[in-house]
């Protein structure tokens, strides 16, 4: 990870937030011969008794549960907004440009869980993310013939956090004019670029 000091977000809890609003992760591993692997998949944040985990599912019978039953060493990645800086924003333009962004790593051992478990974490995925309590498409309306059929074809799993890495990169060693002059170019832009604008412009007091 690209680590340097001015570029960690210090706040526990500001870290924590942003994963859980950004639960689509990079799960990555390596197998047996140290060949990786990686599946993009939601996950969930739990704790109990002080200690955090992360709860997902994949497929069955692929390259990664299988790697994963060889080594079960895991690294998620839960990536934000991530916007182009250009040099000429800087009150001294004769410098690299660069790229902002924010992103935390996750380190952990993982384990599969049983049918049970499978089931209520499809439960808790489906109806989370619909959001709709009277959806179709929520889990209870699933027909049981289907569920039975998906339960064959996945595995749930979880991730017991070991460690947690941050890169919080928004333009922190910049002096005050360059970091406003580029609040102000992202700020003109949609998407990404206004996004990181809004997450400097938090941090622009405890800078300057």
């Amino acid at each position: 990870m690209y680590s340097l000091p001015y570029f960690k977000e210090k706040d526990a809890e500001v870290v924590l937030q942003f994963m859980k609003n950004n639960p689509f992760v990079f799960l990555c591993g390596v197998d047996k011969d140290n060949k990786p692997v990686a599946s993009q998949i939601p996950v969930f944040i739990d704790e109990r008794d002080g200690k955090l985990f992360l709860t997902g599912h994949i497929m069955r019978n692929t390259d990664h549960q299988k790697a994963f039953e060889q080594n079960p060493n895991a690294l998620a990645v839960f990536t934000g907004a991530h916007t182009y800086i250009s040099a000429s924003w800087y009150a001294e333009p004769k410098q690299a440009s660069t790229w902002n962004y924010m992103s935390v790593h996750v380190k952990g051992v993982l384990k599969f869980l049983d049918e049970a478990q499978l089931i209520e974490v499809l439960k808790r995925t489906t109806n989370h993310f619909e959001n709709n309590a009277h959806s179709p498409a929520n889990f209870e309306q699933l027909p049981e013939d289907y569920v039975q059929r998906l339960i064959k074809a996945i595995v749930a799993i979880e991730i017991e956090m070991t460690e947690i890495e941050n890169v919080f990169k928004l333009s922190q060693n910049r002096d005050e004019k360059s970091y406003h002059n580029i609040m102000h170019k992202l700020k003109e832009q949609q998407g990404d670029g206004e996004a990181i604008a809004e997450e400097m412009k938090k941090r622009f007091n405890k800078l300057f």
